[in-house]
């Protein structure tokens, strides 16, 4: 595609959530803060909340990479689970033998037993789930009985949610009061800035490989950031259709004509709409694919 053009080792600006990409702006290392604080002090419950592409399954996979030795992970992705399927995970990431075969009660048991075991091992438990918000409202209730099991001066599961905003609308709900009181840390993650979107797409570039001027000047960043809301997975989506555009041009610096074409093309962007989307997508889709076999006969 574009990566012999710009000089790039790598696509820059995929959607795929890759901690080798990642850039501790402000709110992510706070959240970062407050997670390893949290679960470094035993505590029961943490949240963190953010909009859909603000970059919390990225954050959750750095936790991961960044928790000290002594702590065990279990980490479920896709917690769209009934109570004894999650029970049934959740013994799985543990290393619990033969968990899927059985009874609810003796799974119960052997889970503590192995929490037990590795308590005394000297070492720290914690559950990790993505995408909290779409745990059914019975394995919330489950979630939240996983935390009595303690010893007398610890818990023996700690448990981490990341969730978008709807989480939090469900916990408001009085069925939920008890597993709410118990959430000690949580931490709103919030969009990105103009300066951020601007040092955000700078850091992707260098680290995929770009040594040239500036690609991206503040009056496109501006533009980007306005269009994208700050969210990190638009401002990704909106940056590689301009690296397509100013490719299939043959052009090694991006315009606000090109920024324009990719905004009107994105679901989910912000823009002035003169033409229906259907138009400009077809408009979209065949400058590139035009553009790129003008310039691509040239070799």
């Amino acid at each position: 595609m574009y990566l012999y053009h710009f000089g790039l080792r790598e696509l820059p600006f995929t959607l795929t959530p890759n901690t080798h990409f990642y850039l501790g702006l402000e709110p992510h290392n706070e959240a970062l803060a407050v997670l390893i604080t949290a679960l470094k002090t035993g505590e029961g419950f943490i949240k963190v909340c953010g909009e859909v592409g603000t970059g919390k399954t990225l954050l959750c996979r750095k936790v991961l990479n960044e928790l000290p030795e002594h702590f065990v992970t279990a980490y479920i992705p896709n917690p769209y689970l009934k109570p004894d399927e999650l029970r049934r995970a959740v013994a799985v990431e543990l290393g619990v033998k033969q968990a899927q075969r059985m009874s609810t009660q003796l799974l119960t048991q052997r889970i503590q037993n192995r929490l037990l075991e590795l308590h005394g091992q000297g070492h720290s438990v914690v559950l990790i789930l993505d995408e909290a918000q779409a745990l059914p409202a019975e394995s919330l209730e489950a979630l939240r009985l996983f935390t009595n099991l303690e010893t007398e001066t610890r818990k023996l599961l700690q448990v981490v949610l990341f969730a978008q905003p709807e989480l939090d609308q469900r916990l408001a709900q009085q069925e939920f009061r008890q597993l709410k009181q118990r959430i000690t840390f949580s931490y709103q993650l919030r969009a990105m800035t103009t300066a951020e979107v601007q040092h955000y797409i700078e850091h992707r570039m260098h680290i995929a490989g770009y040594k040239g001027a500036t690609l991206f000047n503040s009056g496109v960043c501006k533009m980007i950031t306005q269009a994208s809301h700050g969210v990190p997975r638009l401002v990704n989506i909106l940056c590689h259709k301009m690296l397509m555009l100013s490719y299939g041009q043959g052009r090694y610096l991006i315009t606000k004509a090109q920024a324009k074409s990719a905004i009107a093309d994105t679901e989910g962007a912000y823009s002035q709409p003169t033409y229906s989307k259907w138009l400009v997508s077809v408009f979209f889709v065949t400058l590139c694919v035009a553009a790129i076999l003008v310039y691509g006969a040239r070799f």
